[in-house]
C-alpha cells in the first residue's frame, strides 16, 4: 500500500515567501508587492515569478536564493524555479508611496519631532586628523552590536567614505527615490558613488546644500537607530546646511592631541553654541604610539582632546565628556585602504577597541522625550 505526499498550496508558498525579505528594503517581498504570481505543479515543481524594482537590481542573485531557500523547506516540494520580471513605472512608483508617503516633496525623516534616530555629525577644524576613519569604523562597530546604522559621506569634495567602508555597489534607484548600498551591515551614501573615476567635484555652496538634502530625503534610509555624517572639515557651507537640515543632530569633534589642532577642533565644536545643537563629545585621535617594549611615544604631543573637550564644557556650560583616545596605528590606516575597518579586521588592536568602547557609550545614551507623542490618557475622576 503507497500513500503521496500531499504537495504545498499556492497560499502556503505565499506564506513561507513572508519571510523573504528585499535586501535593500529590509521588508517581506510580499509586502512590497514583489511577488508576481506562484504555481505549484503536481510533480512537487514550484514556479516563483518575482518583480525586481530595477532590471539591473544589484542584489537579485541574493533575492532568489532567499526565495528558494524558503519554499524548499515546505514539504511536498521537489524543486523550486524563480522566474524575474521587472516592476513597471507604474508599480515603481506605488512601492515608493507605500514606503515614503504620498508627499510631493520628500522630507528629511531625521528631522521630524516623532524621529527615534540619533544623528552624529564626525566633525573636525581642520583636516587629516582621522575623521573618516573614526566614522566608518564607529558605524561598523555600532552595526555589530545589532543596531540600523546609515553612513552620509558629506565632504563632497574630499568623499573617501565608500572606499574605507568597502562599498563598492553603486546606490538603485527606484521611482524618485535611491536605494543605498550597504556594507559591513551599513547603509552608506557618497556623492563618489555619482561621478566617474576619481573625478573631481567643483560646486559651489547652494549645490552642497542641495546634495545634502537630496542624501537626507531623497534616499529610503528605513528605520535608522543611528545616522552618522562625516563632515567636511571647518565650519563651512555643510556644516551650515546640517544645522538648518536636521537642527536636531548632534556634534561629535574629532582632534589630534598636537596643541594647534586642537585649538582648531574648538572652533568646529563652538559651532553649536550659533546652531543650538548638542555637543556629543571629543575624540582624540592618533594619541601615542605603541612601543615593541610597551612605552609609549607621543608623536603629536598629549592633551589635546581633554583640552578641547575642557574648553567646550567651559563654553557651553554643559559636560562636554573626551569619549576615547585612539593609538596610532598603521593597521587603522591600512584596513581602511582596503574597505573593511580595523574593528572588523583586528577586532582586539587596542585603536579597535577604543573605537569599539566609544560606538558603545554613543549606542547606549538615554534618549529624551521632548517633542515625543506620550502614550497617556487622562486618569478617571
Amino acid at each position: 500500500m503507497t500513500s503521496t505526499q500531499q504537495i504545498p498550496s499556492v497560499e502556503d508558498v505565499r506564506n513561507a515567501l513572508k519571510d523573504v525579505y528585499d535586501p535593500e528594503i529590509k521588508k517581506p517581498i510580499t509586502d512590497l508587492g514583489m511577488v508576481k504570481d506562484v504555481e505549484v505543479g503536481a510533480d512537487g515543481l514550484v514556479t516563483v515569478g518575482i518583480y525586481l524594482t530595477v532590471a539591473g537590481c544589484p542584489l537579485k542573485a541574493t533575492i532568489t536564493k532567499d526565495t528558494t531557500e524558503a519554499v524548499k523547506k515546505l514539504d511536498g516540494v521537489k524543486d523550486v524555479r524563480v522566474e524575474l520580471d521587472v516592476m513597471s513605472d507604474e508599480q515603481r512608483t506605488e512601492l515608493r508611496k507605500s514606503l515614503r508617503g504620498d508627499a510631493k516633496d520628500p522630507v528629511i525623516p531625521f528631522a521630524q519631532p516623532g524621529s527615534l534616530t540619533r544623528v552624529y555629525c564626525v566633525a573636525s577644524g581642520k583636516g587629516g586628523v582621522g575623521k573618516s576613519s573614526v566614522t566608518v569604523n564607529l558605524a561598523v562597530a555600532m552595526a555589530e552590536r545589532g543596531l540600523s546604522v546609515g553612513v552620509v559621506d558629506a565632504d563632497i569634495y574630499g568623499h573617501s567614505v565608500p572606499r574605507m567602508l568597502g562599498a563598492g555597489e553603486k546606490p538603485t534607484k527606484v521611482d524618485t527615490m535611491i536605494m543605498p548600498p550597504q556594507a559591513h551591515g551599513v547603509k552608506v551614501i557618497s556623492i563618489g558613488m555619482f561621478t566617474p573615476g576619481n573625478t573631481p567635484v567643483m560646486w559651489r555652496g547652494p549645490m552642497l546644500h542641495r546634495a545634502l538634502q537630496q542624501f537626507l530625503a531623497d534616499v529610503f534610509w528605513g528605520d535608522l537607530d543611528i545616522l552618522l555624517l562625516d563632515l567636511p572639515p571647518g565650519t563651512g557651507d555643510v556644516a551650515i546646511s546640517v544645522a538648518q537640515l536636521i537642527p536636531n543632530a548632534e556634534i561629535l569633534v574629532v582632534t589630534t592631541p598636537q596643541q594647534a589642532a586642537a585649538e582648531v577642533a574648538e572652533r568646529a565644536g563652538a559651532i553649536a553654541m550659533q546652531t543650538r545643537q548638542r555637543l556629543a563629545g571629543v575624540i582624540e585621535n592618533m594619541s601615542w604610539l605603541e612601543m615593541p617594549d610597551g612605552s609609549r611615544m607621543e608623536v603629536f604631543g598629549s592633551g589635546g582632546g581633554q583640552a578641547v573637550a575642557d574648553s567646550l564644557t567651559k563654553s557651553t556650560g554643559a559636560t562636554v565628556p573626551l569619549l576615547g583616545q585612539v593609538p596610532l596605528d598603521p593597521r587603522l590606516r591600512e584596513q581602511g585602504d582596503v574597505g573593511t575597518p580595523i574593528v572588523l579586521a583586528e577586532p582586539d588592536a587596542p585603536a579597535a577597541q577604543v573605537l569599539r568602547e566609544t560606538a558603545s557609550k554613543l549606542s547606549t545614551r538615554a534618549r529624551g522625550l521632548a517633542g515625543m507623542m506620550l502614550n497617556v490618557t487622562p486618569a478617571g475622576r
